[in-house]
């Protein structure tokens, strides 16, 4: 948990909650540790390198009615780019038009963003600041953020996200999910072993049928 964490997430109603669990004691000091936010806590190595292998992650925004929206976010592996320890950004594509999420950042530019690794059942938590970019506001950075792998996409905007705090969720109840790709590098050894084994039966059925 960073240092800025606790202080934005453990407001006086989750305190409440905590008091009733039994985990108050322990969190107040977490939420002592920042100052809401106002000096965001920098990523490490380990975040930065967690956040530049992701295909996908979750993004919540709040409207003006109060309610929250979650947006999944996807693409190639590494369009997320960690532009600074303090800030990430990302190539944002064409969607189905309703533009709830970056309607709501015109009015409340905080989010929420958690990004899962469901084979190593991690999951990074993000609180941050986010900025809209069309793309006639600045077409080279919205270009640099372009991925090389998906050069068809149409991308709109860029979304920059001053990172306030972050942290790591345990592993528990995750349920291990596993991409095309990802299974596909687990069998190619026991498929290549299969048609080694295949070709090796071949030869001996060939030798015990060949006349003597």
């Amino acid at each position: 948990m960073s240092r800025q964490y606790g202080s934005i997430a453990f407001t006086a109603d989750v305190d409440a909650g905590q008091e009733f669990y039994g985990s108050a004691d322990f969190y107040r000091r977490a939420a002592l540790r920042g100052d809401g936010g106002k000096n965001g806590d920098p990523l490490g190595a380990r975040e930065i390198e967690y956040l530049q292998t992701r295909d996908s992650f979750y993004l919540s925004t709040v409207g003006e009615t109060g309610w929250p929206y979650v947006q999944f976010r996807g693409g190639p592996v590494g369009f997320v780019t960690v532009t600074d320890p303090h800030t990430i950004s990302w190539a944002d594509y064409r969607g189905n038009l309703q533009h709830v999420s970056t309607g709501n950042l015109r009015g409340d530019d905080r989010v929420s963003i958690i990004a899962m690794d469901y084979p190593s059942r991690s999951r990074l938590k993000l609180f941050g600041h986010a900025k809209v970019v069309r793309l006639d506001e600045d077409p080279e950075l919205v270009d640099s953020l372009r991925h090389p792998d998906d050069p068809d996409a149409i991308v709109e905007r860029a979304i920059t996200v001053t990172v306030s705090a972050y942290d790591w969720n345990c592993p528990q109840h995750i349920t291990p999910r596993y991409t095309h790709e990802q299974i596909a590098t687990l069998v190619t050894p026991m498929r290549d072993r299969i048609a080694a084994l295949e070709l090796e039966n071949a030869r001996l059925r060939e030798v015990r049928t060949t006349p003597r």
